[in-house]
């Protein structure tokens, strides 16, 4: 069958949590985590070689400096304190992606970071001025109507925002109509197999998924997220990658 869509698939890996070594055998990017949230040194050097040795594009995955809550607890962290995490998260990967022979292409931010900077002008901002300092080329990986697309699209660093969709999270239709993850404490939040590879594919060839109210949220994405620490996240990256490539659409990183 001829591929009518590419699409690309992402894992936040480098986490201590899931098979990434499995993952990397499927997924096409990877955002590594830097330090903060989860990772070190150690857990960088070994998925950047990982990345490397399967051809998955690495990203930069920067969270807030809050490993007892996984990085999923939102802080208001002084702009200045937050400008600084991130420049030394975003350094610390990208020499050690280097020396993997994986360089960094791309920045998604982490868990609350991820949903602050999608709605906060000065903590988007941050991430954006921070990722252009690292390197000017580095795409963001940002969810349907976030703030960072307005940054990314500035043409004086020809930087792109990449709109991301999840295969494994219920959506709902936020503030503006655009398409929102239920919180991870509600009910239903986290689909199970069938309806993860459901969605998956709805998402890669129409662009839409249906919110937890039934109606129809358009998301468009050029990337799909599986996250590694989602029970059977390995056996459902494999069985998303397959149903995708089923549906005709073709697998490759946005950043190839």
């Amino acid at each position: 069958m001829t591929a009518t869509r590419v699409i690309d698939l992402n894992a936040d890996l480098g986490e201590g949590v899931g098979d990434d070594e499995a993952l990397l055998a499927i997924v096409t990017s990877a955002n590594v985590a830097c330090g903060a949230h989860a990772g070190d040194e150690d857990t960088m050097r070994r998925t950047c070689e990982l990345a490397a040795a399967h051809g998955v594009v690495v990203g930069a995955h920067p969270g807030y400096d809050d490993p007892e809550h996984f990085g999923r607890r939102a802080l208001d962290v002084p702009l200045p304190e937050l400008a600084e995490s991130l420049a030394a998260q975003l350094a610390a990967l990208r020499a050690i992606a280097a020396e993997a022979g994986s360089p960094v292409q791309y920045v998604k931010a982490h868990g609350a970071l991820y949903h602050r900077a999608a709605v906060d002008t000065d903590v988007a901002e941050a991430v954006y001025r921070e990722g252009v300092a690292c390197d000017p080329s580095l795409r963001f990986l940002v969810p349907p109507g976030s703030l960072m697309l307005r940054f990314a699209a500035r043409a004086d660093h020809g930087v792109r925002g990449i709109v991301e969709g999840f295969a494994d999270r219920a959506y709902a239709t936020g503030p503006g109509g655009h398409p929102t993850l239920v919180d991870r404490a509600e009910p239903g939040a986290i689909l199970d197999h069938d309806a993860a590879l459901a969605q998956a594919v709805s998402l890669a060839t129409t662009g839409t998924a249906q919110a937890v109210d039934g109606t129809t949220v358009h998301v468009r994405p050029r990337s799909l997220c599986v996250h590694g620490d989602t029970p059977g996240a390995v056996d459902l990256a494999r069985d998303i990658r397959r149903a995708l490539e089923s549906a005709g659409v073709a697998i490759r990183s946005f950043a190839r």
